[in-house]
């Protein structure tokens, strides 16, 4: 029997369940510290890349993605330096399906992606890592978590995103 991909959540207080076929998520300070790959990452990447595409948007501060994502069934996308990468990483998500995003982000140049996927109806997490989460990423987020481990664990153990989000 083949598997089903994509993730479906039922949660209260959404008019339909989520249905999640993608991920987006930033790199620097919400996959990465210190441009390093947190401990436990790369396992869940490679879990649910077996149920959604994943897309990292990126311009890669420390200049380490491409060594620390190398292997990973995903795809890196560099943004161009000297545009808004605000402006960048929405417009990215926007030509998905953003109903069907599970949006990822720490910075202020992530506060348009996780507004665009939650207005379209998608999941947006404004994840701390240590590094920080600025509060404009937190206003457009549907939940705030502390750690992407956890964060992606809302995905990979659905009642917890349920007992977030519900009313």
């Amino acid at each position: 029997m083949t598997k089903v991909r994509g993730i479906e959540i039922a949660i209260p207080r959404f008019a339909e369940p989520l249905r999640i076929e993608w991920i987006v998520t930033d790199y620097t300070g919400t996959l990465a510290f210190d441009g390093k790959l947190i401990a436990g990452v790369a396992e869940r990447l490679r879990r649910l890349a077996e149920r959604v595409d994943i897309h990292v948007v990126t311009s890669d501060t420390f200049g380490t993605a491409d060594a620390e994502l190398s292997g990973l069934p995903l795809k890196v996308h560099r943004l161009i330096p000297g545009k808004r990468h605000d402006i960048q990483k929405r417009n990215y998500a926007m030509k998905l399906r953003p109903a069907r995003i599970a949006a990822f982000g720490n910075g202020n140049n992530d506060a348009l992606l996780l507004r665009g996927v939650r207005m379209a109806g998608g999941l947006a997490v404004a994840v701390d890592n240590g590094e920080g989460c600025a509060v404009e990423a937190m206003r457009n987020a549907n939940a705030f978590v502390v750690g992407i481990v956890n964060a992606f664990d809302l995905l990979l153990e659905p009642n917890r995103l349920i007992a977030t989000l519900r009313r």
